[in-house]
């Protein structure tokens, strides 16, 4: 779950911090406060795209700190496939810091990319915005969602139509490709054949080239090489060169360790020294003997350098690379040439192929009908706690002609609002209020399966009021039991169900526009849900009814834990 949130330097937040609790956590607000914020603030973190116009005016970076605890195994094991050290196991500090120009991520205080920080999230937290109810009316969202709900076994059969409709498409795409006329295909052969060829006639042998440019730079610079040498050979063993001041200087130490032992040591080690310049001079000459230059072997090595040059710049950085150019194009000369078996031998890989794939198609839509049984009867009645009264609800799984990577099916979500009316789909029918409600049911159902424990809600009550609320209120309480809820609200039927209050307040500070968010106590949580209730007086009255309120939700949530 989340258990904390640090923001500093975020749009009009300058440092702000909360501490979540495991149940449900409301953040209350006057509408313009800043209550967005929060959620955008966390969104940031987990990698949501960020500008530099978010960063609050005069500082120059703006971060986003979030804590994570988990002890589920499942997460757990995620966690360590993705190899992100965790020093406390089961505890993720996920930071963002934005700057101009750029952001760095960090998972426990190692930078990560923002690629890896999305992963992450999709197993950690699951966010509800604002607009979130409309991707219901995409009928890909409403596949999506059926998916999610079946689970492994479906997972497992989408792999598998995953991979076999890849397998198709290449296969389908090389039959394109070798299925030209008679002009083209001996334009191809020619080509092909053409390359092998001049890749074969260099004899290319894989590690040659550092060889030969290691010869080329030896014999290229050999004036300079005998210079150096020559030079050091005189200063070793010239005219008065450091073999014979080692020699004089051995003879001096030797007699005058007759007269001293403690020179002894040192005698030897002069010596050792005289010995090793002694067969640095021998070596030194040894191999002025034996270099030689000729200018032939330079412009051969020369010759051979330049072939491998222009073979790189057409086939290949490298002769590996160049090799494995010449293996694919040999192979395909061969298809070429033997091209109408070659077709024959696809399109029968092709036809098998596709059988296997119409087989894995037929199991999905096996496997969608079943549970699309299932989790329409679980959302009816997840709606009909949600004050949806004689609603019908069904989820359609229709065979269709267009073949993709996740089968053959359409979904439709349909629904009935009010008896007699027909069943037609829910894009067709539902208000946004509407929308938020189906919505919030699908993820009370869809939470039983999954292992995120932490969902956002964003303003899902949009659009609601009266009864209604009171049963989203509770649907949501019920949710909590479960999971961790972070819920934006301006309903108080809402408010009064939580665990955890936090206020977010729009203020002056020091000539500058601050919003500021904090936990509220008992007694500010009655104030906050009188004023919800359009108090603007906190009289006795006001507060006695949201107390009433309050009591009310603390019951309904005990009803919750004791089933």
């Amino acid at each position: 779950m989340l258990t904390n949130v640090h923001v500093k330097n975020l749009a009009l937040i300058e440092e702000s911090e909360i501490t979540l609790k495991s149940g449900f956590n409301v953040l209350t607000g006057e509408t313009g406060a800043g209550k967005s914020i929060i959620i955008g603030s966390i969104n940031y973190c987990l990698g949501a795209k960020a500008d530099k116009e978010v960063i609050r005016d005069g500082a120059e970076y703006a971060l986003v700190e979030l804590t994570f605890e988990t002890s589920d195994e499942k997460i757990l094991a995620v966690i360590d496939e993705m190899d992100i050290p965790m020093e406390d196991r089961g505890v993720l500090v996920l930071t963002r810091r934005i700057m101009p120009g750029r952001s760095v991520f960090k998972i426990n205080g190692e930078t990560v990319t923002a690629k890896t920080m999305k992963e992450l999230a999709t197993y950690l937290i699951d966010i509800h915005g604002q607009h979130e109810h409309q991707s219901l009316l995409s009928v890909k969202r409403q596949r999506d969602l059926l998916d999610d709900f079946a689970g492994q076994p479906l997972a497992i059969a989408l792999s598998k139509a995953g991979q076999l409709y890849k397998e198709y498409s290449a296969v389908n795409e090389e039959i394109e490709t070798f299925s030209m006329d008679e002009g083209k295909r001996e334009r191809e052969i020619s080509l092909a054949r053409y390359e092998v060829e001049e890749i074969e006639a260099a004899n290319l042998v894989v590690g040659e080239e550092e060889e030969l440019r290691s010869k080329y730079s030896k014999l290229q610079n050999a004036k300079k090489i005998m210079d150096n040498v020559s030079r050091a050979m005189d200063l070793l063993d010239g005219n008065g060169s450091i073999v014979d001041n080692l020699g004089y200087a051995v003879r001096e130490i030797n007699t005058a360790a007759g007269y001293d032992d403690e020179l002894e040591a040192i005698s030897e080690h002069i010596a050792d020294a005289e010995q090793v310049v002694a067969d640095v001079c021998r070596e030194l000459k040894n191999y002025a003997s034996d270099f030689s230059f000729e200018g032939e072997e330079f412009d051969e090595l020369e010759e051979r350098i330049d072939i491998i040059n222009k073979l790189s710049l057409k086939y290949g950085d490298g002769i590996e690379k160049i090799l494995a150019y010449a293996s694919e194009r040999r192979a395909e000369l061969e298809k070429l040439e033997d091209s109408e078996n070659y077709l024959n031998t696809l399109k029968k890989k092709k036809e098998a192929l596709f059988g296997e794939y119409l087989e894995i198609c037929g199991e999905l839509h096996r496997l969608r009908k079943n549970e699309a049984t299932r989790l329409s009867k679980d959302i009816t009645e997840s709606l009909e706690q949600l004050n949806f009264l004689k609603v019908s609800f069904d989820i359609r799984v229709i065979e269709t002609e267009n073949y993709t990577s996740m089968g053959n099916d359409e979904v439709s979500f349909d629904i009935s609002l009010n008896p007699g009316e027909k069943m037609r789909p829910v894009s067709e029918v539902a208000s946004g209020g509407e929308l938020s409600r189906i919505m919030l049911a699908l993820k009370t159902v869809l939470a039983k399966r999954d292992h995120i424990e932490t969902l956002i809600f964003d303003e899902i009550d949009t659009g609601i009021s009266g009864i209604t609320a009171w049963q989203v209120a509770k649907k949501m309480g019920q949710l909590s039991s479960s999971h961790q809820i972070i819920c934006i609200t301006h309903l108080p039927q809402i408010a009064a169900m939580a665990d955890g209050h936090f206020m977010i307040e729009k203020m002056e500070k020091a000539g500058k526009t601050v919003t500021d968010i904090y936990g509220l106590d008992d007694n500010e949580k009655i104030n906050e849900v009188a004023r919800l209730l359009g108090s603007n007086n906190l009289s006795d009255a006001a507060c006695n009814n949201a107390k009433e309120l309050i009591s009310e939700a603390e019951s309904i949530k005990e009803d919750f834990k004791v089933k």
